[in-house]
């Protein structure tokens, strides 16, 4: 709590949660207009994270602002529907360069391992198998789900 200004809790919540309602307040109309032309909803899908969902995580105003999605997916969900379909993605770890990059390459081997002994698949997620979540949600082959907080980990969530 010490280490967390009261600035860098906002800059958070600005980025992770007003920014995507933002967007959406924005790109309503359209979305609205391509429901109506093509006879479907159009989609929105948001990316979170597994803190959102469980609280753990490097930092409180991640996780809070994450949460705070969450339920903003649950709202606009309901608020825009039938026009509307929103979803959210929640990613537990990723193993990409920029994780690398942001602990030196032994932390992150030393993370990237622990992660995939302790999960039920054995294996890390990928910026790939995020995406390819996210373009599935964005589908017709997803069109009756909405308000949906999809948490992607590779069963993490049941060991923690």
């Amino acid at each position: 709590l010490d280490g967390l200004s009261a600035e860098d809790f906002q800059r958070l919540f600005g980025v992770n949660t007003i920014g995507p309602f933002q967007m959406v307040r924005a790109a309503r109309g359209l979305l609205e207009v391509g429901a109506k032309a093509s006879g479907r909803a159009s989609a929105v899908v948001n990316v979170s994270s597994v803190a959102g969902i469980s609280g753990i995580g490097s930092s409180i105003a991640y996780a809070a602002s994450k949460g705070a999605l969450n339920t903003i997916t649950y709202s606009l969900a309901r608020a825009l529907a039938p026009l509307i379909r929103v979803n959210t993605v929640c990613p537990g770890y990723i193993d990409t360069p920029w994780f690398t990059k942001g602990r030196g390459e032994e932390a992150a081997k030393q993370v990237r391992d622990n992660v995939i002994a302790r999960v039920p698949l054995k294996v890390a997620s990928s910026a790939e198998d995020i995406a390819a979540l996210v373009c599935f949600l964005a589908t017709p082959q997803s069109s009756n789900m909405t308000g949906e907080v999809v948490r992607m980990d590779a069963g993490l969530h049941l060991v923690t």
